[in-house]
């Protein structure tokens, strides 16, 4: 029995051996044409997921990926004569290779990357970032290096945009949180025992937490149409509902003498959209016709309109879908105003109507609802011959375009 287990064991060993000599061998050095000098042809850069450019020694381009052409076009030359570029191209060419203990190259033993970020202020402004490596092989002029580039405009107009939109936040905090800090000074000390004056500074204060309380709820509301901005909406809504909806929050508003608004509504109009968000999108646009259009002495009018789109219409990214408009007969404004509307925190001027001031977050709202819904907004207006705000929508089921203004 012993004599079994030893032949099985001898056996299973020579087996093992027999198996692991049939292993295929993996190299423990380069190739030898590792550090050969690498011919253009031969660059596999059009495969790179990024804008990948490959220089010469001299700094001239040898080879453009297509993903590089498509976004920078004839502008890759302009960006690599940079100073910046050339100082970084000519440390990438200066970096030497890290020498391994043992001496010998090893593929790991790589230049290291040397990078620079820039803003090419021509045709229009652009902030780049470049990555740049040499490759393995070649001398003088023969040496080529790989440049990466990547665009990162709208990165640093993000940024921008966020640090912007929390100094305006904290000034618009700010100076409500001021009158009603002073106020409350002042009736502490010798106003506070004089009834005209103590009714006076309160009901400024009341005033001052009301705006206080609206521009923090268009801020939350903001936020809430931004984090979920990403998801279109579902819903079928139809038109003539909606309209209804609007009809019945604004008409007290237009109990006022000199103030009329008119309905245009074709019938059988199907959106797909968020009723409750596109309700917003319709106050906000009246709201803003009610406190900015009104001009002193003059009557008012605003027509609230709903019809298909025309086709085929230039205007707007497909055909069909449906088109709100909210226009009125007021003041209008200057046309440097209509591209910034929907900027936050911008505000044309002050009221007409004898309101209170804006949160400056109406249009704001707006813009990123449509977003979401994959509209457009076309703002048109000329001073004394009123404002018009179309709408766009596309048709239930479609799923295209991005909300911008006109």
């Amino acid at each position: 029995m012993g004599m079994v287990l030893v032949c099985v064991a001898l056996a299973g060993w020579v087996l093992a051996v027999w198996l692991l000599l049939r292993q295929p061998r993996v190299p423990t050095s380069p190739p030898d044409d590792y550090l050969t000098p690498v011919s253009p042809a031969d660059l596999p850069v059009d495969p790179l997921p990024a804008c990948a450019v490959v220089l010469d020694g001299l700094g001239a381009i040898v080879q453009v990926n297509e993903e590089a052409a498509s976004q920078f076009g004839e502008t890759v030359g302009a960006i690599l004569r940079h100073p910046a570029a050339r100082a970084a191209l000519s440390a990438a060419l200066r970096a030497p290779v890290p020498a391994s203990p043992s001496g010998s190259s090893n593929r790991g033993d790589l230049p290291p990357v040397c990078s620079t970020t820039f803003t090419l202020d021509v045709p229009v402004p652009r902030t780049l970032h470049l990555m740049l490596r040499r490759l393995p092989g070649g001398k003088g002029q023969d040496r080529r290096v790989l440049v990466v580039l990547t665009d990162r405009s709208e990165a640093q107009a993000a940024d921008r945009m966020r640090m912007d939109f929390v100094a305006h936040a904290s000034h618009e905090l700010r100076t409500p949180l001021a009158s009603l800090s002073g106020f409350i000074d002042a009736l502490q000390g010798a106003a506070g025992e004089n009834p005209v004056m103590r009714h006076q500074f309160l009901d400024i204060m009341r005033q001052q937490s009301e705006r206080l309380k609206r521009l923090i709820d268009r801020l939350l509301y903001l936020s809430r149409v931004q984090a979920h901005e990403h998801q279109r909406p579902r819903d079928v809504v139809d038109v003539a509902d909606l309209m209804a909806v609007v009809l019945g929050e604004v008409a007290p508003r237009f109990e006022q003498e000199g103030r009329t608004l008119k309905l245009e509504i074709e019938d059988d109009l199907l959106v797909r959209a968020d009723e409750d968000e596109m309700v917003q999108v319709l106050l906000n646009l009246i709201e803003n016709a009610l406190r900015y259009g009104a001009q002193e002495g003059d009557p008012l009018t605003i027509i609230l309109s709903a019809r298909r789109a025309a086709s085929p219409d230039d205007r707007w990214p497909a055909d069909g879908g449906v088109i709100l408009g909210i226009e009125d007969n007021g003041c209008g404004m200057e046309a440097h105003h209509l591209p910034r509307l929907t900027e936050r925190f911008y505000r044309v001027g002050a009221p007409t109507d004898g309101a209170g001031q804006g949160t400056g977050l109406g249009l704001s709202i707006v813009r990123h609802i449509l977003d979401r819904h994959g509209g457009r907004l076309r703002i048109a207006s000329a001073p004394g011959k009123g404002t018009t705000c179309l709408v766009w929508l596309p048709p239930a089921g479609a799923t295209l375009a991005v909300s911008v203004v006109e």
